[in-house]
């Protein structure tokens, strides 16, 4: 690849990113792009109030209303397998546009199903935009993010999924407590979704290409025009050299694809990756997102006081997750992944406690809702919003998409077995023991991360890469960056 950057530059001695017009642009495109994470909220979180009138007006047995539920579950997971691919190809950009015509297909198309049958089919449909961006967009927020910002800006994501989430749970409650009577008022639940849907699709109209992916398209100025629009003049430049070089040795490497498994530091990687989602999903978080009001309900609240004490699990997910930008360029990965493992534990073993040996006494199901919203809290204000963000920064950049939808598969179907197992597991065992099991996982969520996860707080994606590779080279899948310590935070 040629250009006309200088590349004698050090790559790693980065003038420093001052504010001015292009930081409010570069904000407004991360606004834009993260209404694919509000409908990947709200689509995964209506159905939690939508099910009980939908079962009403489709006459739903149990098989068809738990296939009805899951099928989003396993549409996503196939979503974010292809989108990857589709992204590399064509890009980052592209793919959130074809996607948000998706959303808007697969909602209007819920909305108006006639049968069980069709509304299965679209709500499948919608499952596949949900996939696509739960890969996609925190792709793109990394690509487009100075490296002082990325961890605020990729998780500005995850503040719209749980927003998307809340906002269903407080429309749920408003809904079904004024017109709970009518049968099709599920339509209407799930019809709103097509408002975000049209937003993100004029937005992503408005908005540049990721400038790493078209670097690795060999389009230098065109990499060069958008760092200008999001970044300093002296900084965009710097920053595409140090893209350019690292892009240039991918190309001499033949990297971009499932040859690259054979590559040990790659794999190590992908399995990092794929180990941190499947300990995301089985802390338990969507046990509560998808049955939160059921559970309530178990634990000795009416069904109307189900429906209302749900949205506090949406709101502490709001207000953690907020905690959680907050902290996230201040505190290094490992730290904060390694503490929400061990709140994530206490609060479990807590709500375990409570349902297996406090009295029937009418605080009990107080007690409970107060642990599971600490644990809701403390989850999104961690785990949550870290998973996604370390899963942006730790692979190449001409696999990156593909590497992410890799694990994001291996998230969802993870998911798939919470949403599956949740219920007949609760049955078995009670809450109590179930509870106990999420601890046990927890558990050794913080082994896995003391042993192997990579700390990428403070370096470009360019240096992450350059220094997963060199640590590996020649030495087979030996060890990625096990240190606490992370380098100079670049003001972060």
């Amino acid at each position: 690849m040629t250009n006309n950057i200088d590349t004698s530059e050090n790559p790693k001695d980065l003038p420093p990113e001052r504010p001015g017009a292009h930081t409010s642009r570069l904000g407004m495109i991360a606004f834009l792009a993260t209404f694919g994470g509000l409908l990947f909220g709200y689509d995964t979180g209506v159905i939690n109030g939508a099910v009980n009138p939908m079962k009403v007006d489709l006459s739903l047995t149990p098989m068809s209303q738990g296939f009805v539920v899951s099928i989003l579950v396993f549409g996503a997971a196939f979503g974010a397998a292809i989108a990857g691919r589709i992204s590399d190809w064509n890009g980052r950009r592209y793919t959130i546009l074809i996607l948000s015509m998706v959303f808007i297909v697969g909602t209007i198309g819920s909305a108006l199903s006639p049968s069980w049958q069709m509304l299965a089919l679209f709500r499948f449909i919608l499952g596949l935009a949900v996939g696509g961006a739960s890969t996609t967009v925190p792709v793109y927020l990394a690509e487009v993010s100075p490296t002082e910002r990325r961890g605020s800006l990729v998780t500005r994501n995850e503040i719209m999924i749980v927003s998307g989430q809340f906002a269903a749970f407080i429309i749920n409650a408003i809904i079904l407590n004024i017109w709970g009577d009518y049968p099709g008022i599920w339509r209407y639940m799930l019809v709103i979704a097509v408002l975000p849907a049209f937003a993100l699709l004029i937005g992503m109209l408005r908005v540049p290409e990721s400038p790493r992916w078209l670097s690795g398209q060999d389009r230098p100025r065109d990499a060069l025009a958008v760092l200008k629009l999001i970044r300093s003049p002296e900084r965009a430049e710097a920053e595409l050299a140090e893209v350019d070089s690292l892009v240039e040795e991918e190309q001499a490497s033949k990297v971009g694809g499932w040859s690259d498994l054979a590559v040990p530091w790659i794999r190590k990687l992908i399995i990092i990756g794929a180990v941190l989602g499947i300990f995301q999903q089985l802390t338990g978080i969507n046990a509560i997102m998808y049955y939160g009001t059921q559970l309530l309900e178990s634990s000795g609240f009416s069904d109307s006081g189900a429906v209302i004490a749900n949205t506090l699990n949406g709101l502490f997910s709001v207000l953690g997750i907020t905690v959680g930008v907050m902290l996230i360029n201040k505190l290094n990965r490992r730290i904060m992944l390694i503490g929400g493992f061990c709140l994530v534990a206490l609060f479990h073993v807590l709500v375990g406690l409570t349902a297996m040996f406090l009295p029937d006494v009418a605080a009990k199901p107080y007690v409970i809702l107060f642990f599971m919203v600490a644990f809701v809290f403390s989850m999104q204000g961690t785990l949550g919003p870290l998973v996604w963000l370390i899963l942006s920064e730790i692979f190449p950049l001409k696999i990156r998409s593909f590497s992410m939808g890799l694990c994001v598969l291996v998230l969802w179907l993870a998911n798939a077995g919470v949403a599956f197992g949740f219920p007949p597991v609760v049955t078995a065992l009670g809450i109590g023991s179930t509870f106990f099991i999420f601890a046990v996982i927890a558990v050794l969520g913080v082994i896995f991360t003391v042993t192997m996860v990579p700390e990428t707080r403070g370096k470009s994606l360019e240096e992450c890469e350059d220094q997963f590779r060199t640590q590996n080279a020649g030495s087979g899948i030996g060890q990625v960056g096990v240190s606490n310590a992370a380098p100079a935070d670049r003001n972060e």
